[in-house]
């Protein structure tokens, strides 16, 4: 490995290679086994004597930091591992972010690791993907004639995944787009941000669902925006609680995020004349539209809208993998060129082999049919799910209807006392993984409850992981278990 050494200034030389080689070992930036450059060609690359390197080389095989090996070379010893690490960069108190960055949180339960019942949120089952119909148009893409010069290209998206995205949301969603209308983004959250960027002045306020999905409020008030959650209840977004300075508006209409209800057409018709009378601007964010169980869904605000005021968002990491790390968004004419240039700013443009290679895994057929066996797969778990909680958890818990997307939410029924805390901690303990409904909300939740994902665990394991969490709420509840088991 070629190591940076610098010799300007005045100083013993011997000493000053000695000591940037001993620095780069304790650092970790040398690693042990690794080879030392020869000491003629370090010599003749710093333009010193051969002797003034092999002096510091001499020292460090002294001290333990390095071996010399005969016919070899010169490598760092395997004892520098023990070596307590410096500190990767400086302290540094002086230098500070932005107040609003010692607010932002982690995401809650990114993290599934050992779960045996992982009931994590927004989380798709990765045995469904077909890995091996992706990999193949991935290969057909990744040729010379597929990657062509390798240059910068637009920051709209290919113009083939732009097309086969209008074809697909048109069809499925009802989203009035063309090709040109789509702007291809690194997920969702990237299509918020650019959004933000474009539309949030320091100051201005945006309505969010609350509770709602922290990571928008969260990238919003990074904007310098004043966030305010307003409450959501069987219709979807309370339209009468929203403040009279929101400049932009977050929603999920679809499936809000995380209660699971749809909002009503009344709601809907609301929620744009509201925008309108405001000269606000709408977020709609589809995150999860393919997968419905029942009813056909509402039509999305964006079709409904006359006056240009939706942009709409959508993400392939439900219905594909997270990791791929692939969205877009549908804005009006009058957005358009400031969210591609925000786009470019941002980063330049998004993979573009990824995005030929998922143009050819809608237009030819695979992505419908994915959607659909996937949509059979969850929709067995989701019954389950609801089955059991409804016969064996209606004393403790209120499960929200729900009929599509990959989540339910079941608050606490007001009438008991139950502690939550200690009940997820413990079901944790037994390998279950679930998220409070606390954790997407602003302010504490009356009643609380839990959102419980079932993309992630399989059919087989629903009921004894609801099994498992059953019996600590009701140890964490002090009310006795049924009799007769579970059903």
């Amino acid at each position: 490995m070629e190591v940076h050494i610098s010799l300007d200034g005045t100083g013993d030389r011997t000493e000053r290679i000695y000591r940037q080689l001993q620095d780069a070992i304790i650092d970790g930036r040398l690693r042990p086994g690794e080879r030392l450059p020869p000491t003629r060609e370090l010599a003749e690359r710093l333009s010193v004597s051969r002797s003034t390197v092999s002096g510091a080389y001499d020292r460090l095989i002294a001290e333990g930091f390095v071996v010399g090996r005969v016919g070899a070379g010169t490598f760092v010893s395997r004892d520098a591992e023990r070596t307590p690490r410096r500190r990767s960069a400086p302290p540094g108190t002086a230098v500070r972010p932005r107040a609003v960055w010692e607010s932002v949180r982690p995401f809650p339960a990114l993290s599934g690791v050992g779960a045996r019942y992982d009931f994590r949120v927004g989380m798709p089952d990765v045995s469904i993907f077909p890995l091996d119909v992706w990999r193949r148009l991935l290969n057909r893409e990744l040729t010379r004639t597929g990657i062509g010069r390798g240059e910068y290209v637009g920051p709209s998206g290919q113009p083939v995944l732009t097309e086969a995205i209008a074809r697909h949301i048109g069809v499925s969603r009802s989203v009035r787009a063309a090709g040109s209308d789509v702007l291809v983004t690194n997920g969702a959250q990237q299509a918020l941000d650019l959004i933000g960027r474009v539309l949030v002045e320091p100051g201005d306020t945006v309505a969010v669902e609350e509770p709602g999905y922290p990571a928008a409020r969260q990238l919003f008030r990074t904007h310098g925006a004043r966030v305010v959650g307003v409450p959501v209840d069987t219709e979807g977004l309370d339209v009468t609680r929203l403040p009279p300075s929101a400049r932009l508006i977050y929603t999920t209409p679809s499936h809000q995020f995380p209660m699971g209800m749809s909002m009503s057409l009344g709601r809907r018709t609301a929620l744009l004349e509201w925008a309108e009378a405001h000269g606000a601007v709408i977020i709609e964010d589809d995150y999860d539209a393919e997968f419905r169980f029942a009813h056909r869904p509402l039509e999305p605000l964006q079709s409904l809208d006359r006056s240009g005021r939706v942009v709409y968002v959508g993400t392939f990491a439900k219905t594909m993998l997270p990791a791929l790390r692939m969205g877009f968004l549908v804005a009006p004419a009058s957005l358009r060129k400031a969210l591609r240039m925000a786009k470019q700013l941002a980063d330049w443009h998004s993979d573009p082999t990824s995005q030929r290679a998922l143009a050819r895994f809608i237009n030819d057929g695979e992505f419908a049919r994915h959607v659909r066996r996937a949509n059979r797969i969850y929709a067995v778990r989701h019954a389950k799910l609801m089955s059991t909680l409804g016969s064996e958890a209606a004393d403790l818990l209120d499960v929200l209807p729900s009929v599509a997307g990959l989540h339910v939410c079941a608050r606490v029924r007001e009438s008991r006392r139950l502690d939550l805390g200690p009940a997820i901690a413990a079901a944790e303990a037994r390998g279950v993984r679930v998220i409070r409904l606390a954790d997407y909300c602003e302010d504490p939740p009356v009643p609380d409850g839990l959102v419980l994902g079932y993309g992630m665990i399989t059919e087989d394991r629903v009921v004894p992981g609801l099994e498992e969490l059953i019996a600590c709420l009701r140890a964490a509840s002090h009310f006795p278990a049924r009799q007769g088991g579970y059903r």
